[in-house]
């Protein structure tokens, strides 16, 4: 007989292959065998990471999320019926958390010459959400701190309207009290962006753009959010 496992040639009537092991008793064909779940292998696939339930078996922890997520939708309302010519999101508190990625980020993307510079201050404030929300996402495995970081992120696009806005007005206040009608040329990071790639009479239609955009990824979030908290709610009930 051949061993079906490394085809090895030996007598009839052995329990086990003499060359790799294999006992013949306990072989079935993988054909043969019973599939086997996700959740039996310890994988973990995309739709188990965005939809876990959290835990609603700490009263205090559960419904102090379902505060959080009341108070994004309490900031978010203000911003998303805002235009971005009114500076609503430059004058929130949010603009402050946001500035100092933005500006980490001219100093990270410095070595890759001026124009990366420039943008890197708005992909700064960009990145960390999304790098937030990997992390939560992947490594700790907090669907909802992950849609909470998916809010922040559109917040940030949200951020960048009215700068983007201003490109060739530059009337907002900028860093350092200047604006950027009396600063030098490329002190306005998005006069000198859109400038160099010739898009500066479209300041005004990215700027909605990146307000619209923002609006829709921090509606989609609290909806997340409000989900993962609803299917926790049900589990614990049902």
């Amino acid at each position: 007989m051949e061993c079906p496992k490394c085809g090895y040639s030996q007598p009839e009537g052995l329990t086990e292959c003499q060359r790799c092991g294999l006992i013949f008793a306990k072989y079935r064909p993988v054909s043969e065998r019973p599939a086997v779940s996700s959740s039996h292998t310890g994988t973990t696939t995309l739709g188990d990471l965005l939809w876990a339930a959290p835990s609603v078996d700490e009263p205090l922890f559960f419904w102090g999320r379902t505060l959080l997520l009341g108070g994004l939708l309490f900031l978010s309302l203000p911003l998303i019926f805002s235009v971005p010519a009114s500076n609503m999101a430059g004058e929130s508190f949010l603009h402050l958390v946001n500035l100092p990625f933005h500006e980490a980020g001219h100093f990270f993307f410095r070595p890759f010459g001026q124009f990366m510079m420039t943008l890197g201050g708005s992909l700064g404030q960009l990145l960390i959400p999304l790098i937030c929300l990997g992390v939560l996402l992947l490594k700790t495995r907090d669907g909802f701190g992950a849609a909470v970081c998916f809010w922040w992120f559109g917040e940030s696009v949200l951020d960048l309207a009215p700068y983007i806005n201003d490109a060739r007005a530059g009337v907002l206040p900028l860093l350092g009290g200047n604006t950027g009608r009396n600063s030098p040329y490329g002190f306005h990071d998005w006069e000198y962006l859109l400038t160099e790639t010739g898009l500066l009479t479209w300041d005004h239609g990215l700027a909605w753009t990146a307000h619209i955009f923002g609006s829709i990824v921090m509606m989609l979030a609290m909806a997340w959010g409000g989900i993962l908290l609803w299917r926790g709610y049900r589990a614990k009930i049902g």
